[in-house]
């Protein structure tokens, strides 16, 4: 069984906008060759919004050189970006937005969902594009909840729902340009779960809400626990009804340089992205 090298948390959050009340659980400028291919996650853990006429979010921004990755657990998120990408992502909704040669995108609450208010849990993660796709098109995927496959696990441990990658014989709706399983995991308390992954890639699993156990490490809502690479098997024990996101995907052994909104294998690349953006050059919404 994969064992647990570290678990990573952040109990500081920050406003991005003022829309999204986030955790920043890991980057690539800390954890860049532990958690490749995967660059970010920021985790909107549940948040009650008042009802408001005002449009809460972040307005025009740009991303080149890698891809988006929104979940909604609970509100609505609208998106609309430069390549003519956008719509409405509702709950149990997932937004797979490929950045590449350049895009500028503005994401806000829904604005049905903000008239009510209520409550909004959300994850967005940052997945890195290898070099050869790095200027690819940009592209939008809106991946709605009813093309998301779901399984039970076995002995009614819970269910997976296959966002990205293969589970169980099927694939998944995401398109990606490097080999990611993305599984959404509800686990039923005083059950174990038992996953398969290919060998060598990144694991890790994060914990939105509830409680499991790997061997003698808990792991609890906001914390996630990254796996050793070696071996094929990971087991857990839940402790507390939990809902878990699996992230696991094929490192990609190229040079990660970032700045902001960019992230490419130079500084050179860097330089031209913002150039690039600043000329226009990467749309206008």
């Amino acid at each position: 069984m994969k064992k647990v090298v570290t678990i990573q948390s952040n109990p500081h959050q920050h406003w991005v906008g003022d829309g999204f009340h986030v955790r920043s659980i890991f980057s690539y400028n800390d954890l860049s060759k532990e958690m490749s291919p995967f660059l970010l996650m920021d985790y909107g853990g549940h948040t009650e919004f008042p009802p408001t006429k005002k449009r809460l979010g972040v307005g025009e921004h740009p991303h080149r050189g890698f891809e988006t990755v929104t979940i909604v657990y609970d509100g609505e998120v609208e998106h609309r970006d430069s390549s003519g990408g956008g719509g409405l992502i509702r709950k149990g909704d997932v937004q797979w937005m490929t950045a590449g040669s350049g895009i500028v995108h503005e994401e806000f609450h829904g604005t049905d969902y903000a008239k009510k208010g209520g409550p909004f849990e959300m994850i967005q993660l940052w997945v890195n594009l290898p070099k050869k796709n790095k200027m690819t098109a940009p592209g939008y995927q809106a991946i709605t909840k009813d093309v998301i496959p779901e399984f039970p696990l076995a002995n009614g441990a819970g269910l997976v729902r296959v966002i990205a990658g293969h589970f169980n014989g099927t694939k998944g709706p995401a398109h990606t340009f490097s080999a990611v399983n993305l599984w959404d995991i509800t686990a039923h308390f005083e059950k174990t779960v038992e996953l398969e992954v290919p060998p060598g890639f990144t694991t890790a699993v994060f914990v939105l809400k509830g409680e499991i156990k790997f061997s003698d490490k808990n792991v609890k809502g906001g914390e996630m626990a990254i796996l050793e690479r070696d071996g094929q098997k990971l087991s857990f024990e839940v402790l507390e009804n939990a809902r878990v996101l699996l992230l696991n995907g094929e490192p990609i052994n190229e040079p990660v340089v970032g700045y902001g909104p960019f992230v490419m294998n130079s500084e050179g690349e860097i330089r031209q992205a913002m150039i690039d953006y600043e000329s226009g050059r990467m749309g206008h919404l």
